[in-house]
């Protein structure tokens, strides 16, 4: 999503170049709305060249995603770090992704996980979760389950249904963690709730089996049904075969 900038504080740093001003950033943001990404390019270039994180970030995410410009994950990586380096959270997790995925430069977890961890301390839950990830399978940094746990329940308090889920399983597994039931089965219906389809499954599993709530085949029923309706061929299938070994169209 591109930047909406910040009128007042943006509007006097514009006036201390002269030239560009918020109407030129607003005059950008109007025709990206509109689809005319050649006048938003235009109008954000300038402002870029200046030093205006949110238009070097929207100017990042043009060339990320090929709008009004040929695609070019280099030119992306180049504006994403301008802003990054600014302070800019998503520009920041942006360039994590870079780093992780090796796009526009060379692959290197330990950056993607400094960029991630900027942009988790700023309070940006998707680095959140990801930091989760990389602490507990040991990617860009030593493996640290109570640090995958931090993150992932900072991220998990912001509603992300990814961490809530990784949250849960770590709940029910006891990995890191005291094995808890009922912690499990909290974040994990939070996350099937919110459409995770490996979290629907799992709920259903949890209330056909009275792990962490009551048995209820009926609630069984519902999740399992909307896992195998929601999800890859992989969950699909496990929960076909979770369908059919319980019986669950009796309820």
């Amino acid at each position: 999503m591109i930047k909406k900038i910040k009128i007042l504080i943006v509007t006097v740093f514009l006036t201390a170049f002269g030239g560009a001003t918020y109407a030129d950033y607003s005059d950008g943001t109007v025709a990206y709305d509109k689809g005319d990404y050649k006048t938003a390019l235009k109008e954000w270039q300038l402002l870029a060249d200046q030093g205006v994180s949110d238009a070097q970030f929207n100017l990042g995410l043009m060339y990320d995603k090929g709008r009004g410009v040929l695609k070019d994950d280099k030119q992306a990586f180049k504006w994403y770090r301008k802003a990054a380096e600014q302070g800019d959270a998503e520009a920041q997790y942006n360039l994590g992704l870079m780093y992780g995925k090796g796009r526009g430069v060379f692959k290197d977890d330990k950056q993607a996980f400094k960029w991630y961890r900027k942009a988790a301390e700023q309070g940006y839950s998707d680095a959140q979760f990801i930091l989760g990830v990389m602490y507990e399978e040991g990617i860009g940094i030593l493996k640290n389950l109570e640090e995958a746990k931090a993150w992932y329940q900072k991220s998990a308090e912001q509603d992300n249904a990814n961490a809530q889920y990784a949250l849960g399983m770590m709940h029910f597994s006891g990995n890191g963690v005291l094995e808890d039931d009922k912690q499990a089965f909290k974040w994990i219906r939070k996350s099937a709730e919110q459409g995770n389809a490996k979290a629907q499954h799992v709920s259903g599993i949890m209330y056909a089996s009275g792990n962490g709530v009551l048995v209820d085949y009926k609630e069984a029923k519902f999740w399992i049904k909307k896992a195998y309706e929601n999800s890859s061929p992989e969950v699909s299938k496990k929960s076909k075969e979770v369908w059919n070994a319980l019986e669950l169209w009796k309820y």
